[in-house]
C-alpha cells in the first residue's frame, strides 16, 4: 500500500522534510520513494507542494500520514477535519471551542445573577408589606386552658390579645381567691 509521508532530510537540530509517495514497508530514511510532492521546513514554515500530483495520488488510493493529512488540510490541499496526531494522554485541544463554551457558561451565569437578582426585587415588596388579612395566628390549645379557642380562629390579632389578657386577668382573681 503506498502513502504520502513526510522523509526527514535535515540535519542534527535543523528539521528539514520532503513529501513523498512511498511503500509503507519501506523504511523513512530509505531514499526508495514512488514520487516527490515537495518539501516542509518546519523552522521557516516554508511549505512546498505539487498540489495537483497530490490531489492526483490521493484520486489514486494512497494515505497520507496523520502529520501530512494536517499539513494538507493547512494548506488547502484536500478538505476535511484534522486528525489528533498526539499521543491520548494529551489531545488536542480546541481553542474555539473552549472559548466559546466559556462564554456561553459566562452568559448564563450573568442570565442566572438577573433573574435572581430580579426574583429578589419582586418578593422585598411583598416581604415589607403586612396586611392584617396576610396574619395568620397559630393557636396552641392547652387541655387544662378553660377558654374555648375554637371562635378565636376566625378573630382578629387584636380581638386575641384583648381576650388573652381578659383570659389572664380572670385566671389572676381566680388564684386571688
Amino acid at each position: 500500500m503506498l502513502m504520502m509521508r513526510l522523509q526527514r532530510v535535515g540535519r542534527k537540530n535543523d528539521p528539514s522534510y520532503r513529501i513523498v509517495v512511498t511503500d509503507k514497508r519501506t523504511g523513512v530514511k530509505s531514499d526508495k520513494h514512488v514520487d516527490r510532492l515537495g518539501s516542509y521546513n518546519p523552522k521557516t514554515k516554508n511549505f512546498i507542494i505539487d498540489a495537483d500530483k497530490a490531489r492526483e495520488w490521493i484520486a489514486n488510493g494512497v494515505q497520507p500520514s496523520d502529520t501530512m493529512h494536517n499539513l494538507l488540510i493547512t494548506q488547502k490541499v484536500i478538505e476535511g477535519k484534522k486528525i489528533n496526531v498526539l499521543p491520548k494522554k494529551s489531545p488536542v485541544i480546541d481553542e474555539e471551542a473552549v472559548k466559546k463554551a466559556e462564554e456561553e457558561a459566562a452568559a448564563k451565569a450573568e442570565a442566572e445573577k438577573a433573574a435572581a437578582e430580579a426574583t429578589e426585587s419582586d418578593e422585598t415588596p411583598e416581604a415589607t408589606e403586612v396586611t392584617e388579612d396576610d396574619t395568620k395566628v397559630e393557636i396552641v390549645v392547652d387541655e387544662d386552658d378553660p377558654v374555648d379557642h375554637s371562635e378565636t380562629a376566625e378573630e382578629s390579632p387584636e380581638e386575641l390579645t384583648k381576650r388573652e389578657s381578659e383570659h389572664s386577668l380572670a385566671q389572676a382573681d381566680a388564684e386571688a381567691d
